[in-house]
């Protein structure tokens, strides 16, 4: 089975990566957003498995987009996958929708076993 993801960042650089990176790893790019608003519009269009969702963002951040994501899509599974490293950050993901936090400067590892773990089916 091949389930679909999609990013959300407002860097196109880093979207486009992501997906090269992705799709090297036998997911499926369902479609990118550059903000939080978008994210929801292509979240309701697209129906992904699975939202990689930045945090700082113009017009709405990943905070505000994944508690709209999770009113609209209780069971989607939301990665936070920021820049940011804050003490709380973790805390505040959390307790706006996410199902976890990886940094960008982790190991690409660490976002693979984060997706593996919500979408356990892609070997």
């Amino acid at each position: 089975m091949h389930y679909s993801i999609l990013i959300v960042d407002d860097s196109a650089v880093i979207r486009h990566s992501l997906r090269f990176w992705l799709e090297q790893n036998d997911w499926t790019v369902c479609g990118e957003a550059e903000d939080g608003q978008e994210a929801i519009d292509k979240a309701q269009q697209l129906r992904p498995d699975l939202v990689l969702l930045d945090l700082s963002m113009p017009r709405m951040n990943g905070f505000e987009a994944a508690r709209e994501l999770r009113r609209l899509h209780p069971s989607l599974p939301l990665l936070m996958f920021t820049s940011f490293e804050t003490p709380d950050l973790e805390e505040q993901a959390i307790a706006a929708g996410c199902n976890m936090v990886i940094s960008k400067s982790d190991s690409s590892q660490l976002l693979l076993n984060g997706i593996r773990r919500y979408l356990p089916a892609v070997a």
